[in-house]
């Protein structure tokens, strides 16, 4: 097989795929075999001029022959099919079926790879499924009722079913097309096997994990909702023996995969009174931002997407101040919404949320600064969740204490003498209350979001436009403890227990939370062999 690399041409294109290819080769397109996007990304160092660029695998009729002809052509490469992750079941034995907690990224590629391999995984969801959650949540977003077991952290498919849907990672790992090709089977668009960002969009990822969820049951496992887990049970040896559900049920299992999420505030203090490792680890807080996506578009492309057929341009900004703090853009949500994400009562939280088809109108970000553990304060791993509470209980008191949220325009924040320019595009519902966003975060954080804002406005033109809404507080961008895990991912000093994903502080994001739980599964796997009759 040969990947060929840097196949460029104009958006829209003018050839197809084919065309290109054979062109690159010197062949015929009858001697193409196959073809495999391998990735699909966008040049628009040029604009207006904006080209694809493609990397691709092909088959060929006769490949030793087009090889020849290539030699010296540093984009085209032989090379050989990737092995199959090894997974081979163990031979220690498994008297009881494995528990996993939570049906987030992490919690559902660990369930869903267990029950391919016959373990028959029971699956405990604190909150509700996807479809029950979607009313509650949209109903929160209308009124302002707030239900604390079901909201945009809490629920089947985990925080990310009411996001963007982005399935991009930093890292190339083998578990990747695997990830991938089970979320097209599960109805993902396929695009996202080679899109350079891919994204599945907060509409269909709800059809996505729901059709997961079935999957997992038609392999024999279970899922069950509304399942809070209240303790994780030891013997003597400190060994999980069982856990107990909303008090009351006692499930027993020697296997428990942990995959609780970032807002599972009561049960890292459950974990944490139980004697289970953990540490405070750095986060981010900030604000979410707002512009007119045709702005964006303006800025990255040169154009309106649509006029060159593509989707609404996104962007990614980093500024290092020189006092060692740092902002940066995070979960950028093109054609989206500022989405209310509260999972407490009496408290604000943002986050942005996009469709498929990003077709808003708005662009929104995270705007964040670093917060390290020695800002946090106090004493304890847990310092860190009280940290992220009093700003966020700060938030809902200042947006009117019914959850609406604090806003602010940038021109205002900014303190900019003599400038009053009326917000342009905002979103967040169920509201917005024009506050001091000063006063509902961290003095530091305050002052990096000062000194990057007109930073950010010189690469991206209107950036900082003084009309420009910021709303807060963007408190979840990752979970602020991590649950202690050896090399063979066991909680330190329980055997049985396995912290998975972002809320165990692991993961960031649906595609390295789903690694991780694949991972952890196929450790368990290797390891274990499930009783006949179990």
């Amino acid at each position: 097989m040969l990947r060929i690399l840097n196949i460029r041409t104009k958006v829209p294109m003018e050839k197809t795929l084919e065309k290109l290819i054979s062109y690159k080769l010197h062949c015929n397109w009858q001697d193409i075999a196959d073809i495999c996007i391998v990735r699909r990304s966008i040049d628009a160092r040029r604009k207006p001029r904006i080209y694809f660029v493609f990397t691709v695998d092909v088959r060929l009729k006769n490949e030793k022959e087009v090889y020849a002809r290539c030699q010296g052509d540093k984009d085209v490469r032989r090379i050989t099919e990737p092995h199959p992750v090894s997974i081979v079941p163990g031979t220690l034995a498994l008297p009881k079926r494995p528990v996993v907690v939570g049906t987030g990224p992490a919690g559902m590629a660990a369930a869903f790879l267990l029950a391919q391999y016959g373990y028959r995984p029971i699956v405990l969801e604190r909150g509700c499924d996807v479809d029950t959650r979607t009313g509650h949540v949209e109903e929160f977003w209308k009124t302002g009722r707030f239900r604390a077991a079901s909201n945009v952290q809490f629920g089947e498919g985990g925080a990310g079913t009411f996001s963007d849907g982005k399935l991009t990672t930093r890292v190339n790992h083998p578990l990747i097309p695997m990830i991938l090709k089970k979320f097209v089977e599960a109805g993902a668009p396929e695009e996202i096997m080679y899109a350079y960002n891919p994204h599945v969009g907060t509409d269909i990822l709800r059809d996505v994990v729901k059709n997961m969820r079935h999957a997992i049951e038609k392999m024999g496992g279970n899922v069950y909702f509304n399942q809070c887990v209240t303790a994780v049970n030891r013997d003597a040896a400190g060994t999980v023996r069982s856990v107990t559900v909303n008090d009351s049920k006692e499930i027993p299992t020697a296997i428990v995969v942990l995959g609780i999420g970032h807002s599972a505030r009561d049960t890292y203090h459950m974990l944490y009174d139980k004697g289970i490792a953990m540490e405070r680890k750095p986060f981010a807080m900030g604000v979410r931002i707002e512009h007119p996506q045709e702005m964006v578009d303006q800025s990255q492309y040169g154009c309106p997407a649509a006029e060159l057929g593509l989707d609404a341009a996104d962007y990614a900004l980093v500024y290092h101040g020189k006092n060692g703090r740092s902002a940066y853009s995070f979960c950028m949500c093109p054609g989206g919404v500022v989405v209310a994400a509260a999972s407490e009562e009496g408290m604000v939280v943002t986050n942005g949320m996009s469709l498929y088809h990003r077709d808003s109108g708005i662009a929104n970000s995270a705007l964040v600064v670093n917060v390290s553990t020695e800002d946090i304060g106090g004493t304890g791993p847990l310092a860190a969740i009280e940290f992220q509470r009093h700003y966020e209980r700060l938030a809902f008191e200042a947006g009117g204490r019914n959850y609406c949220a604090p806003a602010q325009t940038v021109g205002d924040f900014l303190k900019r003498p003599g400038v009053q320019a009326d917000p342009l595009v905002y979103s967040y519902k169920p509201g917005v209350a024009w506050v001091d966003l000063h006063t509902v975060l961290p003095d530091f954080v305050s002052a990096t979001l000062e000194q990057a804002l007109p930073y950010f406005g010189r690469h991206i033109h209107g950036f900082d436009h003084s009309g420009v809404v910021m709303t807060g507080v963007e408190s979840r961008t990752s979970a602020p403890v991590r649950i202690l895990r050896g090399e063979d991912r066991v909680a330190f000093g329980v055997p049985g227990l396995y912290p998975v994903g972002e809320g165990a502080g692991y993961a960031g994001g649906i595609m390295s939370a789903s690694i991780d739980g694949m991972e952890t599964a196929i450790e368990i796997i290797n390891k274990y062999k499930l009783l006949e009759g179990i």
